[in-house]
């Protein structure tokens, strides 16, 4: 394959496959330590770990003057997105708290296939024949993953669950799709849309966790229960901050949207959870689908 093509492809998709790699692992630890820490309290934890990681990003790398005239848009497209994204993880938690969790939580792995549909729609994105059935094959394989059965014991409090769940994910494609528009305008930087990200979450993902979370003890055994797989979450959004502005959004979506494989292996070989047929069938899928992702 000539030089220049090989480059290009791998300049997103590294910094995509980090974010995956990091998505699963960090989603693996809330897993495992859910059960001593709030979701609202992650959602604190989660401000002040974007905080950390973007905001050293920011400093330490060059960098449009935030403030100059002809970025104002971009700043202002780039918040707008993040308090969507915020947004998403508000109604997702709210719903989990109303209704089943097995449901919320696939519904919740369909985002990507709504960002591809508002791709399409807004951004003219358009995707080779092979890629449209790689993407599919990336996101039918992530909603079976996302699958538990019910075991009975899911409580249901209210059906409001329904339009929270459908909410949060349409919230969630929009950010991403929005992201990706941003990169059109004049100033754009994915230094600057790190800040941008720090900002949206802070104003939603922070008044939440204040709300909701500030309630009950704050011991260390906690704080690194909870803020090293926050950590791992913000560094996967960097990741795919980066991705987004070299690669097409209806692929990078997907790829770091498949971060239930690493979850499950984590899951697997940490928490020695058993994998069934149904779930070797699905990352059968996703990995086909992300070997035939790249053009």
């Amino acid at each position: 394959m000539p030089a220049g093509p090989d480059a290009s492809l791998w300049i997103w998709l590294t910094p995509s496959l980090v974010a995956l790699f990091l998505y699963g692992v960090g989603q693996g630890l809330v897993k495992k330590y859910i059960a001593e820490v709030p979701p609202a309290r992650f959602c604190l934890y989660f401000v002040l770990a974007k905080a950390i990681v973007n905001l050293g990003f920011y400093f330490t790398q060059a960098h449009p003057p935030l403030f100059a005239a002809g970025g104002r848009e971009f700043v202002l497209t780039g918040i707008l997105a993040y308090l969507f994204d915020g947004t998403g993880w508000i109604l997702y938690f709210e719903s989990i708290v109303a209704g089943p969790i097995t449901i919320v939580g696939t519904l919740s792995a369909a985002y990507p296939a709504l960002t591809v549909v508002f791709a399409r729609i807004f951004l003219g994105e358009a995707l080779s024949p092979i890629q449209y059935l790689a993407v599919a094959l990336v996101i039918g394989g992530c909603l079976g993953l996302s699958y538990s059965p019910g075991e009975g014991d899911g409580k249901i409090t209210s059906r409001r669950w329904i339009p929270l769940s459908f909410l949060a994910l349409t919230c969630w494609a929009t950010a991403q799709t929005i992201v990706k528009h941003s990169y059109s305008l004049p100033e754009a930087s994915e230094v600057t849309l790190a800040l941008c990200n720090t900002i949206g979450g802070a104003l939603t993902l922070g008044a939440y966790g204040l709300l909701r979370g500030r309630e009950g003890r704050h011991a260390l055994r906690e704080y690194v229960h909870s803020f090293v797989p926050m950590g791992m979450m913000a560094g996967g959004d960097l990741g795919v901050i980066i991705a987004a502005r070299h690669g097409p959004i209806s692929i990078v979506t997907p790829l770091t949207g498949a971060y239930p494989v690493v979850t499950l292996a984590f899951a697997a070989l940490v928490l020695k959870e058993r994998i069934t047929l149904l779930q070797y069938a699905c990352i059968a899928l996703i990995v086909g689908g992300m070997l035939l992702c790249p053009p």
